[in-house]
């Protein structure tokens, strides 16, 4: 049986080498995911969200895969495809927290830890839709994050898909632009990015000035 330590070392350990390999390999690219899946034909969307959400496990940056469905599908088939597929690999990344590292980081964390974890699993779908809502903030490790939590898969997975919905749209409409700058939807892909990017920041100054529960003080 293996520590608490030793659970969160190979945890990280073995995201952050299939990170390295997909680097090293030059595979962190719209083109290089396209083609891994632009041969599949009719199950080419299938195939693409298994394969997106497999990556969005190990770290792969969530706008590149945006931009490979917009390649592949176009701004309006391929949007709700990035979403789905976000989606998915956020509730994989998520389980495999809980049911890896849930009890490890439960065992080892201090009061002011703990505390986070309690009063962010307390807000739930708020908490959740305001970090993937506000600029900045990583993806990828929300995802893992939130599985320390409380906050059930479904509340997780609802806040996700409404919270990456209008940047998948806007990074799947870049990528389906990428040789059309001058098309109007990407001065609309850029407006969306540019008024999430404010919105977000709105409220996670507005969340700030909340009254901070006593035990994370």
């Amino acid at each position: 049986m293996l520590g608490p330590r030793t659970r969160l070392a190979v945890l990280a350990g073995g995201i952050g080498t299939l990170f390295l390999v997909l680097l090293l390999s030059g595979s962190l690219s719209a083109d290089a995911v396209r083609d891994r899946v632009d041969d599949a034909g009719w199950a080419a969307p299938a195939v693409f969200i298994v394969v997106s959400a497999l990556l969005t496990v190990v770290l792969f940056p969530g706008p590149v895969l945006s931009a490979a469905s917009g390649l592949l599908f176009g701004a309006v088939a391929g949007t709700p495809i990035s979403i789905v597929s976000a989606t998915l690999g956020a509730c994989l990344a998520f389980s495999l927290s809980r049911w890896w590292a849930h009890d490890a980081v439960t065992e080892l964390a201090g009061p002011r830890v703990d505390g986070l974890r309690r009063w962010v699993g307390d807000r739930g779908f708020s908490a959740i839709l305001l970090v993937r809502v506000a600029p900045g903030v990583p993806y990828s490790l929300v995802n893992y994050a939130a599985g320390l939590t409380h906050i059930g898969l479904g509340t997780f997975a609802l806040a996700t898909a409404l919270g990456v919905a209008p940047r998948a749209f806007a990074y799947t409409t870049l990528g389906g632009n990428l040789t059309d700058f001058g098309n109007p939807m990407t001065f609309v892909a850029l407006g969306v990015l540019v008024f999430m990017a404010l919105l977000g920041a709105w409220l996670l100054r507005r969340d700030r000035r909340a009254p901070v529960d006593e035990e994370l003080v």
